[in-house]
């Protein structure tokens, strides 16, 4: 009789090595979470710009650090510039490519927006239906 020190226990082989697909998955995961915190991170320090003007008109907001974008207000009269970078900017209403009404010192902080209107003939922005 044996003792038990000589006793030989068959255990099942573990797998040790990792699968392909395991492998896979975990590199996706981790692209698709350094993705997200990216895109978070880029909401967080830009911005917008938005309000009321006259319909087909122009609105230009510039930064004082160079920043320089354009949008043109809708039939409803609104208008929307964003992923602005955070800073102080002026906006200004154009009209056949010259600057008629602007707003300067318009602070724009992290995550934030600010609305800055310009008057509309008669109070009505939007474009009229005899247009």
């Amino acid at each position: 009789m044996k003792s038990s020190r000589h006793l030989e226990i068959n255990h099942p082989k573990r797998r040790v090595s990792f699968s392909a697909w395991g492998l896979a998955i975990a590199i996706v995961l981790g692209v698709y979470g350094a993705v997200g915190s990216t895109t978070v991170h880029a909401q967080a320090t830009s911005g917008k710009i938005f309000g009321w003007a006259p319909a087909g008109e122009t609105i230009t907001a510039r930064s004082t650090s160079g920043v320089n974008r354009h949008s043109k207000v809708n039939a409803a009269g609104r208008y929307t510039i964003g992923s602005l970078p955070m800073g102080v900017y002026t906006v200004a209403l154009e009209k056949d490519g010259n600057a008629v009404d602007t707003r300067s010192k318009i602070k724009l902080a992290a995550g934030g927006g600010a609305e800055v209107d310009f008057a509309c003939p008669h109070d009505q922005c939007a474009e009229s239906a005899n247009n």
